[in-house]
């Protein structure tokens, strides 16, 4: 596994050593002692999730606040999704910043998200299988929503903003990043 260190301390993108020959191809796609070594501290995830998802679909930009704050390490399984993670880490000198990647089926490469980032994911092909490992327990009370589209921000996304397909949630109840629960 080759760990890339992004423009935003502690962000990393995780490319894996993947063997092909004529029955497919094989690779390790998780080993803790690797991923602790390499992002240099423990975390650890104690349930996977997963989504499937339509073009346009974009989910996002989540986080949980306080206590139930969340680190990821996400990838996709089928499909292509291009993937954000927005600082909101208060005292950061990347805070408001975001890193966006291109994870897909073909590149393998995964998305380390620590807690105290906004994370959110755009669907760009006809379908995606989504997958991420997180290190805390979701919690209703303290979840929260970064709009996807917030002008501060930036995030340039790929698609034109009416074929974006958001949750009832996300569009009615995400705020800007002004507004928003951020972390010290």
């Amino acid at each position: 596994m080759e760990y890339k260190k992004t423009e935003i301390d502690g962000v990393w993108i995780l490319e894996p050593k993947v063997f092909y020959d004529e029955r497919g191809y094989f690779f390790e796609s998780w080993r803790q002692a690797d991923f602790d070594e390499h992002i240099g501290h423990h975390v650890e995830f104690i349930q996977d999730n997963e989504s499937k998802s339509c073009f346009g679909v974009l989910r996002g930009l989540h986080y949980q606040k306080g206590e139930f704050s969340q680190a990821k390490l996400v990838r996709v399984i089928k499909g292509k999704v291009l993937d954000v993670a927005v600082d909101l880490r208060k005292k950061s000198p990347t805070f408001g910043k975001y890193v966006m990647v291109e994870l897909s089926d073909e590149n393998k490469r995964q998305f380390f998200i620590p807690r105290g980032f906004a994370h959110g994911f755009l669907v760009l092909s006809e379908e995606a299988v989504f997958t991420y490992k997180v290190d805390n327990v979701y919690a209703p009370q303290s979840e929260a929503s970064l709009r996807w589209d917030d002008e501060t921000v930036g995030v340039e996304w790929p698609i034109d903003a009416s074929r974006v397909l958001l949750s009832e949630k996300d569009l009615n109840k995400a705020v800007a990043l002004k507004d928003a629960e951020v972390f010290e």
